[in-house]
């Protein structure tokens, strides 16, 4: 995401990455605003069905899991009393796959990000009522009381926290993607990068930080040619041709091309991720609540109970980001500082 800590940059990246792939359907069902609540459905009892109705996006995996009663009992009364969890996506107008948009019904929302918030909502005892919205309308309902959590790959930022609480569950992390054919990893070094051409997206944070790359290589004597495409097929064109040689964007975006092309002849893989906040500090992606409500405390728990079960790999696993896995969820962590957010 981005370093200035605006979804903006991030699905900036996002969509070029991934907007060839959106169905028509699933746009035109997105339609206009709305906080329409739209539920998982298909899941028996004890039971939560992650990466239904994907488009091919994720394994469809069914994650047992049960209200932990000690858990429960730590969420607020209005909302125990009330029995459902008010999860906030900001995935309209079209989504942002794989993290949050329609599904193949053409009308269920899916993604990575709803599907925790039904996990979390499971452990809590409580019914997921998912809402979607603009980004900017997200973040209205939750200040207004209409949604009680967000789970829509909310960055943790320092100047955030003056509003939200809290809860992180991912790595925000961007990523090279090459061909599947090619051997080149990128272990962090950047240069690992000296003479090699990558793409990236104009004004989102990660040029940002490959224009950093590329004068510190410069400086040692070394090259890194930049390259600009004006949409996701131009990239990929490109990349499948050779006259790059990787594209480096958000890590869920591509992790999603990744599946996208796994049979096809222009078959790509991930070949390293860099964290969004950059070499200093590890960006995170975190469930956020109004400050004071009492919500980040049992989110919290309810997501490391999921991590010490194994139905937090499983979700990962299932949408292809293990590679953003955190080992504990944490209650305001440090985030992006306020210069940056």
């Amino acid at each position: 995401m981005s370093i200035h800590a605006t979804r903006r940059h991030l699905l900036r990246g996002l969509t070029a990455a991934t907007a060839a792939a959106l169905l028509a359907g699933s746009l035109a069902a997105c339609g206009g605003d709305s906080e329409a609540a739209t539920t998982a459905g298909g899941a028996a009892a004890g039971t939560v069905t992650v990466g239904r109705l994907s488009n091919g996006a994720a394994r469809e995996t069914a994650v047992k899991v049960s209200e932990v009663k000690s858990l429960s009992a730590e969420v607020p009364a209005a909302i125990r009393k009330r029995g459902t969890l008010r999860i906030g996506v900001g995935a309209l107008p079209s989504g942002f796959p794989p993290l949050a948009y329609v599904g193949g019904d053409q009308k269920t929302l899916t993604g990575a990000e709803p599907d925790l918030g039904r996990l979390v909502a499971a452990v809590l005892g409580l019914e997921p009522d998912v809402r979607n919205a603009t980004w900017e309308n997200m973040f209205v309902g939750l200040d207004s009381g209409k949604s009680d959590v967000l789970f829509s790959n909310v960055t943790d930022t320092e100047e955030r926290k003056r509003k939200y609480e809290f809860a992180s569950y991912r790595q925000d992390n961007l990523a090279f993607e090459v061909p599947k054919s090619d051997t080149w990893t990128f272990d962090g070094d950047y240069r690992a990068l000296a003479g090699k051409t990558v793409a990236v997206g104009s004004g989102t944070n990660q040029e940002r930080i490959l224009l950093e790359w590329k004068k510190k290589l410069a400086g040692e004597g070394k090259k890194l040619t930049v390259k600009y495409y004006q949409d996701h097929n131009s990239t990929y064109l490109a990349l499948s041709s050779g006259k790059i040689d990787a594209y480096f964007g958000p890590n869920p975006g591509i992790a999603y091309h990744v599946t996208q092309t796994a049979r096809t002849p222009q078959a790509t893989r991930t070949a390293g991720t860099f964290s969004g906040a950059g070499a200093t500090l590890q960006g995170l992606i975190a469930a956020t609540a109004k400050k004071g409500s009492g919500l980040a405390k049992p989110v919290a728990d309810a997501i490391n109970h999921l991590i010490r079960n194994g139905q937090y790999a499983q979700w990962l696993k299932a949408w292809n980001l293990s590679n953003e896995a955190v080992t504990t969820s944490e209650i305001n962590p440090p985030g992006l500082p306020l210069d940056n957010s």
